[in-house]
């Protein structure tokens, strides 16, 4: 009897090893995510879950610089890149086809997989400067982080919508970090997870004041706004920097390409929302990287693989959103 059912195991066994082979069968041979710049949340976050995929599920998952969420969306639809990490609003935008860096091109390939966090918006400047809210950036010297990138994208508008005529210009949050540092800009306006490593470094290295916007600014930008929501970088996120700073932000998804296989956006998905612990080891910010905040899209159809890991933990999806 015991050998029976000994076989009887072994059987079940092989057919659960077999199931498993065939559901990689179809799996990318490498998985490239699309993060942002050097010295951001995005980076930190996308190569550091990168390695935990290839560990985990077996893959050989890299991630890669790019200019951040707007070319994000855009290198997914066009099967660049099979996953990347996006704040909703430029996700929007890339899906009703008015991305800037697509013009016209509505984004229909990308499905979302799992809620990554909140990426609040913030401003650092040397305290010698004398600068204390965004409506002192009037005629300043402003880097906005990557061209096509969320700050890139918003710190324009959220300037001109408050009334500030600044002098922009762009580059990668480590580069505007030294620029910052070398007096060749007067503020770096940034939005990506906090702590954010670039002003992380910069508050340890340099005497600076760090803000996000006043009440009435907020009420303007959240106004012409409306993807965007009220948040709080609480007190002691950064060093010498014991005050709250109230601000707005947008959330974060991890997305793919629709033709990712569904076994592997299920174990993605599963990876991710399953192993917290992990997750927050790579970022604090996935602290927020919990399967409560899927609702957090409104209008991106969820991944049919990540659509069967939600039904299996009793969330039903509205139709809208499979």
């Amino acid at each position: 009897m015991f050998i029976k059912s000994l076989a009887a195991v072994a059987a079940v066994s092989l057919v659960a090893t077999s199931a498993m082979a065939q559901d990689k069968s179809d799996w990318p041979s490498e998985i490239t995510i699309g993060t942002a710049s050097q010295g951001g949340t995005y980076f930190v976050y996308g190569n550091g879950f990168a390695g935990y995929m290839s560990e985990a599920l077996g893959v050989n998952a890299t991630g890669e610089v790019t200019g951040g969420p707007v070319q994000n969306v855009t290198l997914v639809e066009t099967g660049d890149h099979l996953m990347g990490l996006v704040t909703m609003g430029p996700a929007y935008d890339a899906w009703n086809g008015k991305s800037e860096l697509a013009p016209g091109l509505e984004h229909k390939s990308i499905r979302a997989l799992f809620p990554m966090y909140q990426t609040p918006f913030q401003v650092v400047v040397l305290r010698s400067s004398g600068i204390t809210s965004v409506s002192d950036l009037n005629g300043k010297r402003v880097s906005v982080g990557p061209a096509g990138g969320t700050p890139g994208t918003y710190w324009p508008q959220f300037m001109s919508a408050v009334g500030v005529n600044a002098t922009v210009s762009y580059a990668g949050a480590a580069d505007a970090a030294g620029q910052l540092s070398d007096g060749l800009i007067d503020a770096f306006a940034f939005a990506a997870g906090v702590p954010i490593s670039a002003f992380a470094e910069l508050a340890a290295q340099q005497d600076v004041v760090m803000f996000g916007l006043t009440e009435e600014e907020s009420a303007k930008v959240l106004e012409a706004f409306p993807a965007m929501a009220p948040f709080n970088i609480a007190a002691g996120t950064y060093a010498g920097h014991d005050y709250d700073q109230p601000t707005v932000a947008l959330w974060n998804f991890a997305i793919a390409h629709a033709d990712m296989p569904d076994s592997l956006a299920y174990e993605v998905t599963k990876l991710a929302l399953e192993n917290n612990d992990r997750m927050v080891q790579i970022h604090a910010t996935a602290s927020e990287t919990m399967i409560e905040n899927w609702d957090k899209n409104s209008f991106m159809p969820f991944h049919p693989g990540a659509v069967k890991y939600y039904e299996e933990k009793g969330i039903t999806l509205p139709d809208t959103l499979k």
